[in-house]
């Protein structure tokens, strides 16, 4: 197969985990094919009750953003090629899956020790940290998100029953400084995020009051 040298690269969405305290990258998950469609829900902030009148204009924080999606998963290119994907043919999409389901497990290792400290009688004052979870769609959107929903649907599987398709459909929850501080990576990357959309509005063309109808505000 040949491509026109001067097509452009196809960049993918994904999942980074990185190191909050340090950012050191820990996994990279692209997806394989960019979903068609990315749904955002932003649910407004505001101050007080309906009909506070001191209250009516004030917003007490950024929206709740939710961004929901469904990704396929699929072997079959690799299948044709089994010398050259032994991984693939032996498990099918199982590492694949894996690396996303894990995302929502404590480590194994954690577990374990949070169990050792209980039989010993130690009381464990707060969880251990997972990692900082990034969702990028573009280099103008890099946001922390907490997965809140997560399923899959496995569609075909291989003589050995591995999972060779599937449709994964994510739910995810932007954090902000109210989640996280402003001290935090992700807290200052949802700032980031948050000063780019303030400049891409500011390029948007302003409307006269004329194509409304109307010529001023009363």
């Amino acid at each position: 197969m040949t491509t026109f040298p001067n097509s452009p690269r196809l960049v993918k969405g994904g999942i980074v985990l990185i190191d909050p305290q340090s950012s050191a990258v820990l996994r990279v998950i692209a997806l394989q094919y960019n979903p068609d469609t990315l749904s955002r829900t932003l649910q407004v902030q505001a101050v007080g009750e309906a009909g506070d009148r001191l209250e009516a204009l004030r917003l007490k924080g950024p929206p709740n953003e939710t961004i929901k999606l469904d990704a396929e998963i699929d072997a079959t290119d690799q299948l044709e090629f089994p010398d050259q994907n032994r991984t693939t043919t032996q498990l099918g999409i199982f590492p694949q899956l894996a690396a996303l389901e894990t995302i929502v497990y404590p480590a194994s290792a954690d577990l374990q020790a949070s169990n050792a400290l209980a039989l010993t009688g130690t009381i464990e004052i707060a969880p251990v940290e997972a990692p900082l979870t990034l969702f990028i769609w573009s280099k103008t959107r890099t946001l922390p998100v907490r997965i809140t929903d997560f399923s899959i649907t496995e569609e075909a599987f291989d003589a050995a029953l591995n999972p060779i398709r599937a449709k994964v459909s994510l739910g995810m929850r932007v954090l902000t400084p109210n989640d996280l501080g402003f001290e935090h990576k992700g807290g200052n990357l949802f700032m980031t995020y948050l000063r780019g959309k303030e400049q891409l509005a500011s390029l948007s063309q302003g409307t006269p009051l004329s194509t409304l109808g109307i010529t001023g505000i009363p």
